[in-house]
């Protein structure tokens, strides 16, 4: 070696840098258990926005469907062509 004083220098800021590393792994693995326990429980539970929202979701998807009935509806209608079941020329509400 060039010079031994520079190695002997950096020895022990290389040493930090090895228990900086173990100590942030060793919080890592006490942490883990708690980390998947909590995702669990988020994962198991519903919060009422994500209620609501799912419900927002079903709502729109009725009312899509619904509208997709009454363009057919209205569509046999104009083409003479009616189902027993459809009310052509009664305005729906």
């Amino acid at each position: 070696m060039r010079n031994p004083v520079l190695f002997v220098a950096f020895v022990p800021l290389l040493s930090g840098c090895v228990v900086g590393t173990v100590a942030k792994t060793a919080v890592d693995v006490v942490t883990l258990p708690v980390k998947v326990a909590s995702a669990g429980v988020d994962a198991a539970t519903t919060s009422q926005s994500e209620a609501d929202e799912k419900r927002g979701r079903e709502l729109r998807k009725q009312d899509e469907e619904r509208g997709k009935q009454a363009r057919a509806m209205a569509e046999r209608c104009r083409k003479g062509r009616p189902l027993p079941t459809d009310t052509c020329g009664v305005q729906p509400n």
